[in-house]
């Protein structure tokens, strides 16, 4: 369910979640999942010993979901709460309702194999999507790791 907003809710709350804003390294789309470090907001493949963020779109200067940050360009991120909806960008496969996510190439959520962090649950409509496109997830709890 694509939209024009990285963060989904709940909005009725009135609630935004915490943000951080640091350059980006490389040209980074909305969606993608980041780690901040002391300088920069960097792109993660993997989220074993992370703490994820995920990039968002600068709506007060009018760049979209679908417009890369340029390499340099000061980005916002969310920093993740449990229960909370977002869009991420997802790997190439085919998903279904619940399914448990990770991190994986590209800063993008792909399913979560045994022995993986669980970052979120795919909660959008089920079935296949290429890569980059963004889906609804909702944030699980960070410690949850899927059992051997």
């Amino acid at each position: 369910m694509a939209g024009n907003r990285i963060y989904r809710g709940p909005v009725t709350s009135g609630h935004e979640p915490r943000t951080v804003s640091l350059p980006v390294t490389g040209a980074l789309l909305p969606g993608s999942f980041v780690e901040e470090t002391a300088t920069a907001l960097v792109q993660l493949t993997t989220a074993l010993g992370k703490l994820p963020l995920i990039l968002s779109n600068l709506e007060f200067k009018d760049q979209d979901v679908a417009t890369a940050y340029t390499s340099g360009d000061t980005g916002i991120a969310y920093h993740l709460e449990p229960g909370q909806v977002y869009q991420a960008r997802m790997a190439a496969a085919t998903y279904a309702k619940d399914a448990p996510l990770t991190i994986a190439a590209s800063g993008r959520l792909a399913a979560a194999t045994a022995g993986t962090v669980v970052i979120a649950f795919f909660s959008d409509t089920p079935g296949a999507y290429t890569a980059g496109d963004l889906a609804d997830v909702v944030i699980a709890n960070n410690t949850y790791v899927v059992p051997a």
